[in-house]
């Protein structure tokens, strides 16, 4: 497979009559019918990790589900993408549930369960998954998630709330998980294999029979709870008494009649803002958070997934910077709409109990772009143009509800604004007339193509069509396929002299055969000499070869990544039409009609 195979899966996809084959590889799918010949062949946005077959519009048809190691797990009808969610990290593994549910497992410890494109449970272990697997292990007549984790425990979830429905452990790692009627009694087995080669079978059972027989453990687990339980609780309660003592309590009502010590009345008013570069300090977009009274903010705890390593982060500002307002700078990697869930501790400086009030935001897709004025930039000289039936208004409500403004903007007959991004530096600028024509201005290709995807999901534009120009993207591009083809070049020199080579080694062989059963010593080594020098030739061919391969999957990958980019430039019909003629364009070696392609959309 020349763009590698990192993924395989069998089944009926789309509206195909008959099974195929389909191979992720590197940013690209490929599908094959039942004589290897190429029946679809579509581009993603980095490379496939995992793949799974599921009718997610329940259309009777199979759609692809595609995990990547950009965190991002899609939708496939065909060649069209139709639904994309986010996650936290690489996508190790997807499986089919039931008809519209799905489990998925992340690098990062994380198995969770989608009910379509909305995750109904997610939990994350220290551990590594090794394999996950649907099976109904207690006989109910669904499935249950089967996780095995690199400490050798296996565990069945619940799809619908993740529960453990049951658990064991093997002595090593698990390596894989299968059901198969291995006793031939006409039911299904469990079976797991752990990496030392040890094997269980597991045979449905009705949860009672499993809560008494399947995990010996699970009194004291129980036990170990409930003191967990205890312990906190009898923390809660001495928090609660150090409360109610008389010189706490006149410490408190000091500020009030409230003996919780803040008044009832307190509220946390909260904004996002844009703040441009600044020396060492990075552009970003920082959320200000201020309360109504006279309380402090001792800590925020946010929780959003994709800002935060871990998930999580923490601000607690120094005892002597207390104050009732609080700046928190986030640095937002990718374009992507995220919700912001914040625990603020609230009190006063000489509280040593505080509330928490929660709070979440929804930070906006294009958030890491900063309204400037036209005249404070230099027009970016690539751009997009395209045609929309939609009145200026509409445009208008798309632009306040996906970037951070310090005012709503307001538009009648025409749209001209600019943005700096806060990553680059780079700038943005966004034009639309009265006749419907809006033109993308700016040097990065896939801002346009995230900004034309947005737009047209949120003005449910099907099918769009449209022109492009980047200059300096596709001068990259060019450089890329002189590239492929020098590596490619290069490999067939390489192959053609690993042959040559192992021809004169079967020669040599023969010869110091010859030499030995002859009592010619000294020709016998001189041919082993000779056959020393040529093994090594070839192990250093080995690794020129291998570099040179890494070289071209690497660059194969940017070629697929940049057609992905020019796909998002358009929509529906016209995007599937762009990649299928790019993918003629390259198996041809013709880079003139493949530039022409991404340029006006069609060959």
């Amino acid at each position: 497979m020349p763009d590698g195979a990192n993924a395989i899966k069998c089944g009926h996809f789309g509206t195909m009559s008959d099974p195929v084959v389909i191979v992720g590889g590197n940013c690209s799918i490929i599908a094959l019918n039942n004589i290897g010949e190429e029946v679809l062949w579509t581009v993603t946005g980095d490379n496939v990790c995992s793949l799974e077959l599921i009718d997610f519009d329940s259309d009777s048809h199979n759609e692809l589900l595609v995990g990547s190691e950009d965190f991002d797990i899609r939708i496939f009808k065909d060649d069209e993408i139709i639904g994309e969610m986010s996650e936290t990290e690489a996508i190790l593994d997807l499986v089919k549930l039931t008809s519209n549910n799905f489990g998925y497992a992340l690098a990062n410890g994380s198995v969770g369960v989608y009910d379509k494109n909305i995750r109904t449970w997610r939990i994350k272990s220290r551990n590594n998954v090794m394999a996950i697997h649907n099976f109904d292990i207690n006989a109910d007549g669904v499935p249950e998630l089967i996780t095995g984790w690199s400490s050798g425990k296996i565990d069945a979830r619940n799809i619908k709330n993740g529960e453990i429905v049951f658990k064991c452990n093997m002595d090593h790692s698990v390596a894989g998980i299968i059901n198969a009627d291995y006793k031939m009694d006409g039911i299904d087995q469990l079976i797991c294999c752990s990496t030392e080669g040890e094997v269980r079978g597991y045979k449905p059972m009705p949860s009672d029979v499993i809560n008494m027989t399947s995990d010996r453990n699970v009194n004291q687990d129980a036990i170990r709870d409930m003191a967990q339980r205890k312990q906190n609780l009898m923390l809660e309660l001495s928090n609660l008494e150090e409360a109610s003592k008389p010189s706490v309590q006149t410490k408190f009502d000091e500020f009030g009649e409230q003996s919780t010590g803040i008044p009832a009345n307190t509220q946390i008013q909260s904004k996002f803002t844009t703040v441009t570069q600044n020396g060492s300090v990075k552009g970003h977009v920082a959320i200000i958070m201020k309360t109504n009274n006279d309380t402090i903010i001792r800590a925020v705890i946010n929780f959003a997934e994709g800002i935060f390593k871990g998930e999580s982060y923490v601000v607690h500002p120094p005892y002597n910077q207390l104050r009732n307002d609080l700046t928190i700078p986030l640095i937002i990697p990718k374009d992507l709409s995220v919700d912001l869930h914040m625990h603020i501790l609230v009190g006063y400086e000489n509280s040593t109990q505080f509330h928490v009030i929660e709070q979440m935001r929804l930070i906006p897709t294009f958030a890491m772009y900063k309204k400037i004025e036209l005249t404070e930039t230099k027009e970016p000289q690539s751009y997009v143009t395209f045609t929309i039936s939609e009145r200026i208004h509409r445009v208008v409500l798309w632009i306040n509800n996906n970037f951070i403004l310090d005012e709503e903007y307001e538009a009648e007959s025409s749209i001209n604004i600019a943005f700096m991004a806060l990553r680059d530096n780079g700038s943005l600028i966004l034009n639309m007339e009265l006749n419907g024509q809006m033109t993308i201005k700016t040097d990065d290709m896939e801002l346009a193509g995230n900004l034309i995807q947005s737009l047209c999901t949120y003005l449910k534009i099907t099918d769009l069509q449209s022109n492009c120009d980047f200059p300096s993207e596709l001068e990259n591009l060019q450089q890329i396929l002189i590239q492929i083809e020098q590596f490619n070049n290069v490999r067939q020199q390489l192959t053609s002299q690993m042959a040559d080579h192992s021809n004169l080694i079967r020669s040599l062989v023969v010869r110091a055969e010859d030499s030995r059963l002859m009592d010619d010593i000294v020709g016998m080594k001189r041919h082993y000499f000779e056959l020393m020098n040529m093994n090594r030739d070839l192990i250093n061919g080995y690794k020129i070869r291998s570099n040179n391969h890494k070289e071209l999957l690497e660059n194969v990958k940017l070629l697929n990544q940049f057609i992905q980019k020019a796909g998002n430039l358009r929509m529906g019909k016209y995007k599937s039409d762009l990649v299928s003629s790019a993918r003629q364009a390259i198996k041809q070696n013709n880079s003139a009609s493949l530039i022409k392609i991404i340029k006006i959309g069609s060959s």
